[in-house]
């Protein structure tokens, strides 16, 4: 009865409280999609009769010793009695391991199918859908509400199911036994039953505040362990109101703690008077009739242990709407993901990136950012509603150029849509309208396998995964080799580093990578790319953060990278774009300009004005003219000679 309790309670307690109707075809849905455990499930149920129906008959064999031994039967009689209730428990001690077994195989084979359908549908998302989502909330999808629908089966069906067989057993054996001490065992069912429900509500209340309490509680742990936020925190962090806000949140959640058991000893305490008069009840009353010599002494004591068999279904049965309202909420979540439609998908008839070198074309592209509704959920941007802003174009009639071998370097101002345009060639974004193509083949016609062994990227973060050297170069190619490895690592000029750590190549390099210097992060990422082997290279302003020694070996690496390479170069330094074959000047989403360095440089136009204001800010020289050498050019250091 008390572990009945317990299961009421905590399902309450941890319900999803939706109004909104379920549809028979999300119902109709959640059955398919559990079809594939439909043996384990039926088994499930019919040993869960059987447990049921050996639950019921342990009681009636209890009233039969009773009677014997009041009858004063023989030895024999009633150790025959007494051997079929051991064998009875053994053999429902051994049908309730069975039981519990299917049960967990259905539950985490569920949350199996679940969870790899999830994630594997989130990992076909745009790169739209991973900036405007909260991290924490699609891992939620992943965890608990996959749990959540996981449970519909694996604890509220059978619970149900088992349920409803041991009560209308019971109710017939008890009906049998003495319909009258029955009706007035049921009168007092409203006594069991609301109480359940009252104290459930209300332990779901505080269960969902303290919830809300220690998400915010791992939000701000999280925000503020973080590499990036605890430096933050420390340079202009309020340490003093940090921690008040924090214990503010951990203080409510304690009282929430303390309520929350003195609701559940008031609960259990009423339970289980609720109990005790039952049980007084079925005593005086069947033993009143049984002096009148109207009822069996035994059937007084089945009646008794039977009892227990009847309320507790009816507990739990009363919480069942709620259990099974929650698990559907977790797959009407679930399913919500599993329904956003990915933008960005091959063609069923998707072709493989021509052999040999590859050319990189853009003919009169315009793009905008897709709007909010078709890349994310309100629930997953933690948000009423979604922002309505988006769709507008960013880029507009872009058309060059890369034939194979040439690097196109793209420049100016912050905004003007330099790596939106870079983006395209991955195919992070679709077009528009006009057309991105490597090769001459459309990159919508090319399938993403093929393009993603064709293309390198390196961005300015040089983002690194938090496991080991080898591991995040492995990512690129995984059957490399060790000699592979080192072979990537010296041209990428980080192999005497790798080497002097105590590890080597099995070094940990720290959340995103901080446990080595921007440089060092780069120059990484970029063994990667030497790794990969790409055709196309990207390049999103790989030396923007950096400092100049650090620069100078970052560069020497991309010159490794760059070498006989089709590339398209995001420069905000434009001294490392000096040899490109043709520099194009970006600005608000249209190329105004275009040409080699020395050709703009003659023209006078948007090129020469951001050239000589770098270098006035980075040389400081008062007069605005950079130093000029033989060839009239400004000298500077750069990855031009590797074009």
């Amino acid at each position: 009865m008390e572990m009945t309790a317990w299961h009421a309670l905590y399902n309450a307690r941890h319900a999803h409280q939706d109004q909104h109707p379920f549809s028979p075809a999300m119902v109709g849905r959640i059955i398919r999609f559990a079809r594939r455990h439909h043996r384990k499930l039926i088994a499930f149920m019919l040993l869960s009769s059987v447990l049921a129906v050996l639950t019921v008959a342990t009681p009636l064999l209890a009233g039969q010793v009773m009677n014997a031994i009041d009858q004063k039967s023989s030895t024999g009689t009633v150790l025959v009695l007494a051997g079929l209730i051991a064998a009875i428990a053994l053999a429902e001690a051994g049908v309730g391991i069975l039981t519990r077994w299917l049960s967990a195989r259905i539950g985490e084979g569920l949350i199996l199918d679940l969870r790899t359908a999830v994630y594997d549908h989130v990992q076909r998302m745009p790169v739209a859908f991973f900036t405007r989502t909260r991290t924490g909330a699609l891992v939620s999808r992943l965890n608990n509400d996959v749990i959540g629908a996981q449970r519909a089966f694996s604890s509220t069906l059978s619970q149900v199911f088992s349920n409803i067989v041991t009560l209308l057993l019971t109710l017939v054996v008890m009906f049998n036994l003495s319909w009258r001490i029955t009706l007035l065992t049921l009168v007092l069912l409203p006594l069991f039953v609301l109480p359940a429900r009252r104290m459930g509500a209300r332990l779901a209340r505080l269960e969902r505040e303290r919830a809300e309490h220690n998400a915010q509680m791992s939000t701000q742990m999280t925000e503020r362990f973080s590499a990036p936020g605890a430096t933050l925190v420390k340079l202009f962090g309020r340490p003093d109101e940090e921690s008040a806000a924090f214990a503010a949140r951990a203080d409510r959640v304690r009282d929430i703690g303390v309520r929350t058991a003195m609701v559940q000893e008031v609960f259990f305490t009423a339970l289980t008077l609720m109990a005790a008069l039952a049980l007084a009840l079925v005593y005086g009353l069947g033993g009143y009739y049984a002096l009148r010599g109207s009822l069996d002494p035994g059937a007084v004591v089945s009646l008794a242990l039977l009892l227990t068999r009847l309320y507790a279904p009816l507990t739990a049965l009363a919480s069942a709407r709620v259990e099974v309202m929650s698990a559907l909420v977790s797959f009407q979540r679930v399913f919500e993901v599993l329904d956003l439609k990915p933008l960005i998908e091959d063609e069923p008839d998707a072709e493989e990136v021509p052999a040999g070198p590859v050319s990189v074309e853009f003919d009169d592209v315009h793009f905008g950012y897709p709007s909010p509704d078709k890349v994310s959920l309100a629930s997953l941007e933690e948000v009423a509603t979604l922002d309505t802003r988006g769709g507008e174009e960013v880029l507009h009639g872009i058309s060059f150029r890369a034939e194979p071998g040439e690097m196109i370097a793209l420049v100016g101002s912050s905004g003007a849509g330099k790596s939106t345009l870079a983006s395209l060639v991955p195919r992070l974004y679709d077009v528009d309208s006009g057309a991105v193509r490597l090769a001459g083949k459309d990159v919508r016609e090319l399938s993403a396998a093929s393009m993603r062994q064709t293309l390198g990227l390196v961005t300015q973060d040089g983002h690194l995964f938090h496991d080991t050297i080898r591991a995040n170069l492995l990512l690129a190619r995984p059957g490399a080799t060790d000699e592979d490895l080192w072979s990537a690592l010296r041209r990428a000029r980080l192999d005497g580093l790798v080497a002097s750590l105590p590890d080597g190549l099995d070094t940990l390099v720290g959340e995103r990578g901080y446990r080595l210097s921007g440089g060092e992060r780069q120059r990484l990422t970029i063994a990667r790319l030497l790794l990969a082997k790409p055709r196309v290279v990207l390049l999103d302003e790989a030396t923007a953060h950096l400092d100049s020694t650090s620069e100078a070996a970052v560069q020497e690496a991309l010159g490794e990278a760059l070498q006989g390479r089709t590339s398209l170069v995001i420069a905000h330094r434009l001294s490392t774009v000096r040899a490109a074959d043709q520099i194009l000047v970006l600005e608000e989403g249209r190329i105004v300009e275009r040409g080699t360095h020395e050709e703009l440089l003659a023209a006078g136009g948007r090129y020469e004005q951001l050239y000589r204001t770098q270098f006035r800010e980075s040389d400081g020289d008062t007069a605005g003219t950079p130093q000029v050498d033989t060839a009239g050019t400004p000298q500077d250091a750069g990855i031009g000679t590797v074009a």
